[in-house]
């Protein structure tokens, strides 16, 4: 009975196997072909929709459904932690993390006032306003935020950016109240741009701005910010208000030839020395990384109690004098949306958006991938974009993400977004109790702050990267950067944008074309030019279009690049005498970049049959996508070339030596 019982199974697996090699040796590479030519009908634009969108309900359904029988007060605090992620994590929230967020907040606190005062008056601002953005938004986006180390604040580009355009709009020294509602509209304008980027999930806008047009831009508005500096450096009280190079560079030589006061001069450069020299130690021996932080705070004091005890006020020693104190007054009645300007405004509203993001989102990822978390990229533009709306309502200007806060938040260990709290909180005292001590401020001090901080944004390493890996990548870099030195920094933005535009669209309508030729002892094929050793099968031509999408704009291109290659390889195989060694038999195109085709492709595909039918040559496809394949079976292509449609280029090569 056992024996018996084992022979059906010893007979059925032999049976199996015999059924598998006779299937692998009858499968040739025509019924493989119809696997391609056959598959299901690939999803029409409209059930792509419909199928999201039904994902989308059925996933609310099921969240709703699980909500269903909880208490409402859970479905309350359950919503609640999706919009204020600080409900999450501050459940876990220790006494050891506050120790070391304390310590990184106050850090952070000295580096965060003497640069606010600066970047309000790069903005063209009263210093209190750098002062009040340095306390509500860092507030709010400690609740809202995702990013761990982000410092939020006032940032030297958004600030010169926003005065450059807005000052077309009112004269800040002639009219001051009128240039700042507009700024505050702008910056209500910029939140909610930013909230409903957010929104809407339009997060791929801010990638318009390609980083290397970044790196231009940001290098090129650092120059710009460090010669406007050299006002305060030299105590002149006119000074141009365009940001182009030439006629910042005309000013200071008009500046230098007038009378002027050296003791500006020398004691802004004296600790700007200083706060460099200290960045420099602190980088040396990392545990010195404090000294480098409290150096512009330093600098404050010290040179607000040299001007206090010598009185160098009264000998042309320029200061800072009256800075309002207090808490963050309400800016609501100054929002006029009835200003003859708002239409403007709304647009420097959106440029601030899109520039604000790019930067906060950058240092944002820049950090948590040395953590080794994910950053929500939608949340942060939402908590950015509330953080603005809501700061524009309690007098403060655009708030985005500082690199170099950022940077010292990170080396003082911060744990949480309770050092933005610590931070916020240490600014609004200063702000109750100490404005008044900053009457004697030299305002070189406040230029060398804003010096110290420019050599961080002016990356040359990295441009150098760029012109090695990339030269069109260097040229938006180049653009960027000498669109913000010799025009505006508007301009530089446009010129950025505009040459990646260009780089997509030249990229597009002139797709690369490469021959592939047969690795030895493989069935692989690959571009001869970057593989010398792979082998030009005789008779064949091998083509591979560089493009996901073969259409109107790049159709026409793409087949006369083809018919080039055909006669370039006729030409090459002639002998001395005239006289053919090798003639094209077969033309395959390998299609498995290409991931979808419009008429005009197919088009372009029927003239190239006919142009290589006329010279008796055949066209052959390999490995073509679903919708490729579907769309050339519907207008009856497939049919044109015979069916040479194959899975393979191997396959394809195999049919034509067959035959």
């Amino acid at each position: 009975m056992a024996s018996s019982a084992m022979i059906p199974t010893y007979t059925s697996s032999s049976k199996g196997e015999d059924m598998q090699v006779d299937i692998e040796k009858n499968s040739k590479s025509h019924v493989r072909s119809q696997w391609v030519l056959n598959p299901p009908e690939p999803p029409s634009s409209w059930r792509v929709v419909t199928d999201s969108v039904g994902k989308s309900i059925s996933r609310f359904r099921k969240n709703f459904s699980s909500l269903r029988d909880e208490s409402w007060t859970k479905v309350l605090f359950s919503a609640l932690q999706k919009i204020f992620p600080i409900l999450v994590w501050g459940r876990s929230y220790t006494a050891t993390k506050f120790r070391k967020d304390l310590l990184a907040g106050l850090t952070i606190a000295s580096l965060c006032i003497p640069q606010s005062i600066g970047y309000a008056t790069l903005a063209n601002l009263a210093p209190q306003y750098g002062l009040y953005t340095s306390v509500v938004p860092p507030l709010i986006y400690a609740v809202m935020g995702t990013s761990q180390e982000i410092a939020i604040g006032p940032v030297a580009v958004v600030s010169l950016l926003l005065s450059s355009m807005v000052e077309k709009l009112s004269d800040p020294i002639f009219n001051p109240i009128a240039y700042t509602k507009l700024v505050l509209l702008a910056t209500l304008f910029a939140g909610i741009f930013q909230t409903a980027f957010g929104l809407f999930r339009l997060g791929f806008l801010v990638d318009f701005l390609s980083h290397a047009a970044i790196v231009g831009f940001v290098g090129g508005a650092a120059i710009v910010i460090g010669l406007q500096q050299l006002k305060g450096l030299l105590g002149v009280s006119h000074f141009t208000t365009k940001t182009d190079i030439i006629s910042v560079t005309k000013a200071v030589w008009q500046a230098i030839h007038n009378p002027w006061n050296p003791r500006n001069f020398i004691l802004g450069c004296s600790f700007l020395v200083f706060i460099l020299s200290t960045r420099f130690l602190g980088k040396k021996k990392k545990k010195l990384f404090w000294l480098a932080s409290i150096s512009p705070l330093l600098s404050v004091v010290l040179s607000t109690l040299m001007v206090f005890v010598t009185r160098a006020d009264k000998n042309g020693v320029k200061i800072v004098k009256h800075v309002k104190g207090g808490l963050n007054p309400s800016s609501i009645h100054m929002l006029d949306f009835n200003n003859p300007y708002v239409g403007e405004v709304a647009k420097i509203g959106l440029i601030i958006a899109v520039v604000a993001l790019t930067e906060s989102v950058a240092v944002g990822r820049s950090f948590a991938s040395m953590k080794g978390y994910q950053l929500n990229g939608n949340k942060e533009m939402l908590s950015i974009g509330f953080t603005n709306i809501i700061g524009s309502f309690t007098s403060c200007y655009v708030a985005t993400g500082s690199f170099s806060r950022t940077a010292v938040n990170y080396a003082a260990g911060c744990e949480t977004l309770v050092s933005n709290i610590v931070m916020g909180m240490t600014v609004l005292i200063a702000l109750q109790f100490m404005t008044k001590l900053l009457y004697y401020t030299p305002t070189a001090i406040l230029a060398s702050v804003i010096l110290s901080a420019l050599p961080g944004l002016i990356d040359v390493n990295e441009a150098f990267r760029i012109w090695k890996v990339d030269k069109f990548d260097f040229l938006a870099c180049l653009a960027a950067f000498f669109g913000v030195l010799f025009a505006s920094v508007e301009i530089g933005l446009l010129v950025a944008v505009a040459v990646s535009f260009s780089k997509i669209i030249v990229i597009s309508i002139r797709p690369g074309t490469e021959t592939l030729g047969k690795l030895p002892g493989t069935d692989l094929f690959y571009d001869v030019n970057q593989y010398p050793m792979a082998v030009k099968i005789p008779g064949l031509l091998i083509i591979r279009v560089k493009s996901a999408l073969l259409c109107f704009a790049n159709a026409t291109f793409v087949r006369e690049r083809i018919m080039k290659w055909v006669s370039d390889e006729e030409e090459e195989s002639v002998d001395d005498k005239g006289n053919s060694i090798t003639q094209i038999q077969l033309v395959i195109l390998d299609m498995s970049n290409l991931v979808n085709i419009d008429t005009s492709g197919i088009a372009a595909l029927e003239e190239l049959h006919k142009s290589l039918s006329t010279h008796k040559k055949q066209l052959a496809i390999a490995n073509p996508r679903w919708q490729v394949i579907h769309k050339l079976k519907v207008s009856n292509f497939v049919n044109k070339i015979n069916g040479r449609v194959f899975l393979t280029v191997e396959e394809a090569v195999s049919s034509k030596i067959q035959c």
